[in-house]
């Protein structure tokens, strides 16, 4: 039998055996280690430069995390189980990257003693049931729609953190946005979809107190022609548009052929024409505003203008996506497809507004009625109080489970059922069930 052949890099390390897992110990412990003077009220920021060479001060455990860089597989996986807390939670990512070194800390003296890891892996198991089963005793639910309960759950979520000394208003602010976006799906189900419907515009200077949560939606785009387009137009027919507003150019392969000086200007009349035939279609549906994600020449803009039209070019896709849904309208991929039933009308001012340097679109007073609606939330200074907010966010979206009192009391009544049943299990599940209960109590 041929022996198999293994090609490896010359600085790889192969580690197997009880030198492995100390070493996968040792590094989820390097890990939790990092971010554990975060926790707390009284918990330290971390000052991180960021890939852009930007500061960020922050005690958030995932907002720390994600920025940094490791090669350990073990590693890796705390980093994820970081990023998996925030997803579906939105909150706790330091507690349970703590949690986690801690049962990892507690079973090392008993992998000493030579238990074999499924052992430990099958007692942590156990306990885990235990501890489900306590908290689910605690737990219990809340209605959604009393505003001062859900302020008191966001207000649990970022009262560690920097924005806890600005009171409420990043609570009000999160909450105020989710409710926003907040969308019954039928059947009893409600669609949060914050990730793509709700969005944080950080803008410098001013003062905290002025964030704000706009019901509609915020760019930073300015009209094509300035001077000459309207920047304000109330009840606005908004027409969206994923072509271009300019004469297509020929491919690589392309060859024309002139003769004479006629034929030039020929096709120069040839591209007006189209240009013009293109603009007056659209101006044939009466739309105040139009908006594109590709380009628009100077000849269309000068047809727009003469038809009283605002146009903005070189829109995101997403700030697309998120005008169609404020608005109602429909984003159109050919000129010729238009119809009446495309022109978004739900809007109720359209306004370009000048802010420090910069100029920002603002599509606001979306009719809710028979759109799904967006928001943007307008935020002045610190990067970290936009992190708050948003852990909020995610916090309310899943808030429709039971809830328990904390982490703390909730640490110490699963500490104490752990130690209570611990004494009527094997050998085995009574070292895992007492190294959870500590772990539980010095992380209460």
């Amino acid at each position: 039998m041929q022996v198999p052949v293994t090609v490896l890099n010359a600085s790889t390390k192969r580690e197997q055996g009880r030198k492995a897992q100390v070493g996968n110990i040792a590094a989820a412990k390097a890990v939790s280690d990092i971010i554990r003077t975060t926790l707390g009220p009284r918990s330290m920021l971390k000052m991180l430069l960021d890939p852009n060479g930007g500061i960020v001060l922050t005690n958030d455990g995932h907002a720390i995390l994600r920025e940094i860089d490791v090669n350990h597989p073990a590693a890796k996986s705390m980093i994820q189980l970081s990023r998996t807390q925030d997803e579906e939670v939105g909150d706790g990512t330091t507690s349970v990257i703590i949690l986690a070194g801690e049962l990892l800390q507690a079973a090392e003296p008993w992998l000493e003693r030579h238990l074999h890891p499924t052992v430990l892996v099958r007692g942590y198991m156990r306990a885990l049931e235990d501890a489900i089963k306590t908290s689910q005793d605690l737990s219990f639910s809340i209605d959604t729609n009393d505003r001062s309960a859900m302020l008191q759950v966001v207000q649990s979520c970022i009262g560690t953190k920097y924005t806890s000394r600005f009171g409420s208003l990043m609570a009000e602010l999160a909450l105020d946005a989710v409710q926003i976006v907040s969308h019954d799906a039928g059947g009893g189900q409600h669609e949060v979809d914050i990730k793509n419907y709700a969005k944080i515009e950080k803008i410098p200077g001013g003062t905290i107190e002025e964030c704000k949560v706009l019901k509609g939606v915020m760019f930073n785009k300015d009209v094509v022609v300035p001077g000459r387009m309207r920047r304000r137009i109330q009840n606005p027919r908004i027409l969206l548009l994923d072509c271009p507003l300019e004469y297509k150019k020929g491919e690589s392969q392309t060859a024309v052929e002139l003769m004479k000086e006629e034929d030039w200007a020929a096709l120069l009349k040839a591209e007006e024409e189209w240009i013009a035939a293109a603009c007056n279609q659209i101006a044939a549906l009466k739309p105040n505003v139009v908006i594109t994600e590709k380009g628009l020449s100077d000849l269309a803009a000068h047809f727009l203008t003469k038809a009283g039209i605002s146009a903005i070019r070189r829109l995101r896709k997403t700030d697309n996506n998120r005008i169609a849904r404020a608005t109602g309208a429909t984003i159109c991929n050919r000129i010729e497809e238009i119809r009446e039933t495309d022109i978004g009308t739900k809007a109720g001012l359209f306004e370009v507004v000048k802010i420090g340097d910069e100029f920002f679109t603002f599509i606001v007073d979306c009719k809710v009625g028979n759109c799904m609606p967006t928001v943007s939330t307008w935020i002045n200074g610190l990067h970290s109080s936009v992190q708050g907010g948003w852990q909020a966010h995610q916090c309310i979206k899943v808030s429709v489970v039971p809830l328990v009192e904390g982490h703390h009391p909730v640490s110490a009544a699963c500490y104490a059922s752990l130690h209570k049943h611990a004494p009527h299990a094997s050998f085995a599940m009574q070292a895992c069930r007492l190294s959870s209960a500590f772990v539980l109590c010095m992380t209460a």
